[in-house]
């Protein structure tokens, strides 16, 4: 068994500075201002986009990013329906192979690492809950590897995978729908995130917003 971290990476290298001028560029087809383009007019004109509720004009660029998180997490995310989404498939992956290193890999949850401030009794209920999901983790695998060599095929013997299973998503989806995302997802607009996607979601807004100026500016948690 191994066990990593949720994180995500942009698969996307363009720069923000290139998405704002496109987005302009459009935008201002709607309005035939084209001859007000300057060298510093995208910024400004996107802004001005956004306060006025004109969002389908962020719908013109799309960004992919490449999450690394339990299967829990893809199950919310995957439900969002203006992206598309390519995820590591348990149906066609053996983790009994070499290429996987014979091993079923877990998510560590953040949430029971040890944090500075934590009393002695919140850092025993850490220790032991790692434990318990280690211990639990183990069992899994075990039985997984049973199965297989029982003669199920991997989607099969994945029936007994568990939520905390290390699962690969890509998520394509337009600025639109990623300002969607970020509001439910890292903010909460509509009720606390779970722990997990915090974890992933609230890091890669602080991203975008270095990455892409402008666009996320108004959504913070």
């Amino acid at each position: 068994m191994k066990t990593v971290k949720a994180g995500f990476s942009i698969i996307d290298h363009v720069s923000g500075g290139a998405i704002l001028e496109k987005l302009e560029m459009i935008g201002r087809i709607c309005y035939k201002s084209e001859e007000k383009t300057t060298a510093t007019s995208a910024a400004p004109f996107v802004t001005g986009l956004i306060k006025r509720g004109h969002e389908a004009m962020l719908e013109h660029v799309s960004l992919s990013v490449q999450f690394t998180t339990d299967r829990g997490v893809t199950h919310e995310l995957v439900r969002h329906r203006l992206a598309s989404f390519a995820q590591e498939s348990t149906r066609y992956c053996n983790y009994s192979a070499d290429k996987f290193e014979n091993s079923v890999t877990i998510i560590s949850p953040g949430y029971w690492e040890a944090a500075s401030d934590d009393t002695e009794y919140d850092a025993h209920i850490k220790r032991m809950s790692r434990s318990i999901y280690q211990d639990t983790a183990h069992t899994v695998e075990k039985a997984y590897f049973d199965l297989l060599a029982l003669g199920n095929s991997p989607q099969q013997a994945r029936i007994v995978l568990m939520t905390g299973t290390k699962a690969e998503l890509v998520i394509t989806a337009n600025l639109r729908e990623w300002r969607h995302i970020m509001n439910l997802r890292a903010v909460g607009t509509t009720g606390a995130p779970h722990p997990q996607m915090i974890e992933v979601m609230r890091p890669l807004l602080d991203t975008f917003h270095d990455f892409v100026p402008v666009i996320f500016d108004d959504i913070n948690y």
